[in-house]
């Protein structure tokens, strides 16, 4: 998620801590976090940590006495992040090149980044060698669009009503949803052999157009995207039956989102 701080940049970074954040990524941070072996006074890096929504999680289950850290490329997403919380220790930075020393942390986490790195495999080594000995290290993806339906029915409205790049660009954080390919990453890049789970957590968005407006808000723009309104109100109404199955009486949209965890200890 790259992008130049700017009015521009930094107002999509708000949008996604606002919209996309609460309904959606801190329901999975806490599965991301269960994962890890976490305990007070460690040290625990976030890479592609964006707004902080994992390393909030990681703040409190070290405590006072750790030392959380939140590493993003965007500098729009950092810049959010720091009005956010300012008991976590954020820096602007490439995966690819991560600036702390060797066996500086105890635990390694990264929640959704690993398909936006340039270099996937100079990243987990990276995330690796600034790991101490048998430190632990968790990623997770999402799931495919079989399992996160709501988004693979999103992603078509927006391809039809507007074009196949906006859909494209829907369906790509979904993009090592089958867990051989998220296997074959990780084991191609020689940091061990990791155990793999796939879970499971409620996404909740206030109602259909909260859910497409997240992402025509807080995503579309970092991926050089704007809606006109009269494409917003189409994708809206077609998305309102299409989400139909999902929609609570209270009007909200609730649906299981699935995610893989990968888990390994530096040897």
């Amino acid at each position: 998620m790259n992008g130049e701080a700017g009015p521009t940049m930094e107002a999509t970074a708000a949008a996604y801590e606002d919209r996309l954040v609460p309904a959606l990524f801190a329901p999975l941070a806490r599965l991301t976090a269960n994962a890890t072996s976490l305990s007070a006074g460690q040290a625990v890096l976030d890479v592609a940590c964006g707004t902080g929504a994992l390393t909030r999680q990681v703040l409190s289950r070290v405590g006072p006495t750790g030392k959380p850290t939140g590493l993003d490329a965007n500098p729009a997403m950092i810049s959010v992040a720091r009005k956010v919380s300012s008991e976590i220790e954020w820096h602007e930075g490439q995966a690819e090149d991560l600036p702390f020393e060797d066996a500086t942390f105890d635990a390694v986490v990264c929640q959704f980044g690993l398909n936006f790195f340039s270099d996937q495999q100079a990243a987990l080594k990276e995330m690796s060698r600034v790991l101490a000995p048998d430190g632990h290290m968790v990623i997770s993806v999402f799931d495919n669009l079989d399992v996160n339906r709501p988004y693979a029915e999103t992603a078509s409205i927006f391809e039809r009503v507007v074009g196949s790049d906006i859909g494209q660009a829907l369906r790509f954080p979904f993009g090592l949803g089958e867990l051989s390919d998220f296997s074959a990453i990780i084991d191609s890049s020689d940091i061990g052999r990791p155990a793999l789970t796939s879970e499971k957590g409620t996404a909740r968005f206030p109602s259909v157009r909260a859910m497409v407006e997240a992402d025509v808000f807080g995503w579309f723009p970092f991926a050089g995207f704007k809606l006109d309104k009269q494409a917003l109100e189409t994708v809206i109404d077609e998305a309102t039956s299409a989400l139909e199955p999902y929609v609570a009486p209270s009007g909200a949209v609730e649906f299981a989102a699935g995610i893989h965890i990968a888990s390994l200890r530096k040897t």
